[in-house]
């Protein structure tokens, strides 16, 4: 369980890992879309995809060690399991935000966003 504070020290700390995380999503969606259309990427061949298939799954991997929900990759989507006025929550971050501003009810999911 996360205080807030916790989830936003930690969301901060990470932020370098969930930027690499993105730059290899993009490289990947590049190179998969270069090597479908039956051309050369400069970006590598099959080997590259599974290099960085895995060290994207090495990430999610990583922020799953610290008890963070990886909701999803495109965009980068964070929940931070924690509790509010006595009832569970996921303080959640997503892609673009500056900080952990969201969080949502567990039941309810991220249409049950609210701003803290």
């Amino acid at each position: 369980m996360f205080t807030l504070a916790q989830a936003r020290y930690l969301a901060a700390t990470l932020h370098p890992r969930v930027d690499e995380l993105i730059r290899l999503r993009a490289d990947l969606a590049e190179l998969r879309a270069d090597l479908a259309g039956g051309g050369l990427s400069p970006l590598g061949g099959l080997a590259e995809v599974k290099g960085l298939e895995a060290r994207l799954h090495g990430i999610v991997d990583e922020l799953h060690e610290h008890d963070i929900q990886v909701k999803g990759i495109a965009p980068v989507l964070l929940d931070f399991p924690g509790e509010r006025a006595g009832r569970p929550v996921l303080w959640c971050w997503l892609e673009g935000d500056s900080d952990v501003r969201w969080y949502h009810r567990v039941e309810c999911g991220f249409a049950g966003r609210r701003p803290v």
